[in-house]
């Protein structure tokens, strides 16, 4: 099914017979095969019409607003998008229509609300997207999490967990951000990347130098996956479980957090790329008691002279981030921070990345 949204400013002082009335005659006209089926007969009217394999339902809001949505009920029939402009243009020559407003400049595309591959999602901040998906290329239940990807020809292989896009093929930008927007020399230095099962961050650094890059993720199902159907993000970083100066950990992370504070061990560099920040009107929940935690834990394991990188969430999640910012406190150390908004192509939306460190012994 195929819907047009379209939507009209009314001067209603000419009557509400006056509209009902010409919306008849001018879908008539337009569309031949449709008839009025419905109408409630109130001042604020929902009128149907319906065809063989299209119906329409208009309805007069109290503010004047005049909805009208167009449903192409049959593939075999498509409505041409011809048809569609011309019955907006009459509608918007009738002399009660003050303005057309769909909330756009523009006449909307149709929405595809039945296809074989689902292409909406909604943003953080909040807004529809429509993606060009047009393939599911896996898609299983593993222990954690429900584990997707999907195909678009713009952002390449996108990696779906739990239903939230975590990153597509085409997303250099948020590698590049979360670990330090090459602005830092990892050279000889010791890195733990907590999650990045993609295998994004590790295919990124290892090359850079490092002495050890530690990259622990609990699910091994988006490791596998990653190495066949995210190439353009793993690269074949993942092929082996180890290299000379990288390990693959597929268990909890928090185990090994205690492990090596235990062992007294310390880390240049932590990434963080677990989980965004939530969306909530508080800091409470499971979610923000394991932000919580493992920004404890990381700070017990982070060099005196280290950095702390993370995501944050959609830069229009105000609250959000001001919220993570407060919980920053519960390190068990006094830390210092900066942000910086990247815009990542698949998200459609700017989002936030965080540098963290502590103040005892940096020079920031």
């Amino acid at each position: 099914m195929k819907t047009w949204l379209t939507g009209y400013k009314c001067n209603v002082d000419c009557g509400t017979e006056k509209i009902v009335e010409d919306l008849e005659t001018v879908i008539a006209s337009v569309f031949t095969d449709c008839k009025l089926a419905f109408n409630d007969g109130e001042k604020c009217f929902t009128m149907l019409f319906k065809g063989p394999s299209k119906s329409i339902l208009s309805s007069l809001s109290s503010t004047g607003f005049l909805s009208l949505d167009i449903h192409q009920l049959a593939d075999e029939h498509p409505i041409a998008e011809k048809l569609h402009t011309a019955l907006d243009q009459q509608i918007k020559n009738l002399l009660w229509v003050t303005e057309a407003h769909n909330s756009a400049y523009k006449c909307l595309p149709p929405m595809l609300r039945d296809g074989k591959v689902k292409k909406y999602d909604v943003g953080q901040g909040g807004c529809l997207i429509e993606y060009d998906f047009n393939e599911v290329v896996f898609h299983q239940q593993s222990k954690y999490q429900d584990v997707r990807i999907m195909r678009s020809k713009q952002f390449g292989n996108c990696l779906y967990l739990d239903n939230d896009l975590n990153l597509a093929e085409s997303d250099l930008s948020y590698t590049i951000a979360i670990t330090g927007d090459n602005k830092e020399d990892f050279v000889g230095k010791d890195v733990l990347v907590l999650g990045g099962g993609d295998g994004g961050i590790l295919n990124y650094l290892k090359d850079k130098g490092p002495k050890m890059i530690t990259m622990i993720d609990i699910d091994g199902m988006v490791i596998e996956a990653a190495k066949i159907h995210l190439r353009g993000i793993c690269g074949d970083s993942m092929d082996k479980m180890q290299g000379e100066n990288y390990n693959i950990i597929v268990d909890d992370c928090v185990v090994w957090l205690d492990k090596y504070a235990e062992e007294g061990r310390k880390f240049d560099f932590i990434i963080n790329d677990l989980t965004a920040i939530p969306v909530s009107t508080a800091p409470v929940g499971e979610i923000w008691d394991f932000l919580r935690l493992i920004l404890s834990k990381s700070f017990d394991v982070l060099d005196e002279n280290g950095k702390y990188f993370t995501q944050g969430n959609a830069a229009l999640c105000e609250d959000a981030l001001c919220m993570y910012e407060d919980q920053l406190v519960n390190t068990g150390h006094s830390v210092s921070f900066s942000k910086q908004p990247v815009c990542v192509p698949s998200y459609m939306e700017m989002w936030m990345f965080y540098t963290i460190w502590k103040n005892e012994k940096n020079g920031h």
